[in-house]
């Protein structure tokens, strides 16, 4: 069993925004879907780390979801901030049983174990501007990541941490997020987010003892990347 992480498929199935618009994302779903097949396993588990569908409702998402949940695998999903289809837990959990989606599972203020190795854990992050409206929302993402590392550690596994929001960027770091991680002693985060130019821009490699890892689609080239 394998834990991999890809993020921002940015699926449109069921409505009329391809992604293959931008530079370098032609025939983007099906290039996900061949590396996917080709690497992963059904005992394996991939980690969507955020902007998983353009659907603007729960329900309009069932296309999106139902692509993902006939790969191979489990998949753990997590926030983006263009999941404008994301709501209350339980009415998630709940649309997901209904239309027998076994194979999704939300991970938001909790973690989920991964072969008696991982806890993966994670939340959005968000942006690092100024302003207070903003502020709430890092602090508030900031308990949330907190939440979910420490729900990763009553398991007694290692912690890997899961953002949508890069933590660093273009020689910056989000201390709202970055001091919990340092807090808690995370050794390794992987990231999304960042597309076309932007990702000459992404830190990748070790920051005070962390190892960072962008996993965007088209920075990994539709390719799940493996965890080891």
């Amino acid at each position: 069993m394998s834990l991999f992480v890809i993020s921002d498929p940015h699926l449109s199935l069921s409505t009329d925004k391809s992604m293959a618009v931008f530079s370098g994302w032609n025939d983007y779903v099906q290039r996900l879907e061949t590396n996917w097949r080709r690497l992963v396993d059904p005992d394996d588990t991939v980690v969507l780390a955020g902007d998983i569908s353009w659907a603007m409702a729960l329900e309009d998402a069932y296309e999106d979801f139902r692509f993902l949940h006939e790969l191979p695998g489990r998949k753990l999903i997590l926030k983006g901030n263009h999941d404008y289809w994301w709501c209350t837990r339980r009415k998630m959990d709940t649309f997901l049983a209904e239309k027998g989606l076994d194979s999704l599972t939300i991970v938001h203020n909790d973690a989920v174990a991964v072969d008696d190795r991982y806890a993966v854990c994670g939340s959005r992050g968000w942006f690092y501007d100024d302003g207070e409206d903003n502020a709430k929302i890092l602090r508030r993402e900031a308990e949330r990541l907190r939440t979910s590392i420490r729900a990763a550690k009553v398991t007694g596994l290692e912690p890997v941490v899961f953002l949508h929001y890069p933590p660093l960027f273009d020689g910056r770091a989000c201390e709202e997020l970055t001091d919990v991680l340092l807090d808690e002693g995370i050794k390794r985060c992987y990231y999304g987010h960042v597309h076309g130019a932007g990702i000459r821009q992404a830190f990748q490699g070790e920051w005070n003892g962390i190892t960072f890892r962008l996993t965007s689609c088209d920075a990994l080239q539709f390719c799940p990347l493996f965890i080891p």
